[in-house]
């Protein structure tokens, strides 16, 4: 699997491109500069099979329309935030960001799923605590997830926006550290690149997982 990284838009937030079999491609969270992410996926001639989600904060949403446009890709939302994509500036919290263009995606998810796009087999887990229908992307042949803003390199994500929780949080990252390989390399919505075994071991948010 090859995976590029783009952090991008005024919160440094993480876009990824996996490009799969048959030069198909996936994207998981387009959040910001949709011209160099468009850019990225026309250098690396790869057709884009479709748009994953993790969650419908602005900062990882605000390039899905213009992508998605450009591209014909497909987008796989939560359940639980399709209305948020449907109608972004009614959800951004702060003023000075934007404006963004909202999408009504096409599918939704809501944790159980398996899907199968661009030859990959990506199980959907659902992991709320930042926001209420967050979902973890996992690919188990590559020994990778998709963590949006549950995990971090050294941190975890904030419960202090709308719908956040943070026993609710511990409870998704314990079931991801459980229930998951520990080599398992995570991707994270910020920040570097790290392992789930990495973070329980020297993540400080993480110590109440071993009590």
């Amino acid at each position: 699997m090859n995976v590029e990284m783009f952090t991008v838009g005024p919160v440094a937030e993480n876009a990824f491109l996996l490009e799969g079999a048959d030069k198909r491609a996936l994207m998981v969270d387009p959040g910001d500069e949709a011209a160099r992410l468009l850019g990225a996926i026309e250098q690396a001639g790869v057709t884009l099979e479709a748009i994953l989600i993790t969650h419908t904060h602005f900062d990882h949403v605000g390039a899905v329309a213009p992508v998605a446009k450009a591209t014909g890709a497909e987008v796989w939302v939560p359940q639980l935030e399709k209305p948020v994509l449907a109608d972004i500036m009614s959800f951004v919290p702060w003023p000075g960001f934007g404006p963004y263009e909202s999408w009504d995606a096409e599918h939704t998810v809501e944790g159980g799923e398996r899907l199968e796009l661009a030859g990959f087999e990506i199980d959907v887990i659902f992991t709320p605590g930042h926001s209420p229908g967050h979902v973890t992307y996992s690919i188990a042949d590559e020994s990778a997830v998709f963590s949006g803003d549950v995990l971090f390199q050294g941190s975890v994500g904030r419960t202090d926006l709308p719908g956040g929780d943070w026993p609710t949080l511990l409870d998704s990252i314990r079931g991801l550290v459980d229930s998951l390989p520990e080599e398992t390399k995570v991707f994270p919505g910020h920040m570097g690149l790290t392992t789930l075994g990495a973070e329980r071991a020297t993540n400080p948010f993480l110590a109440e997982l071993a009590r």
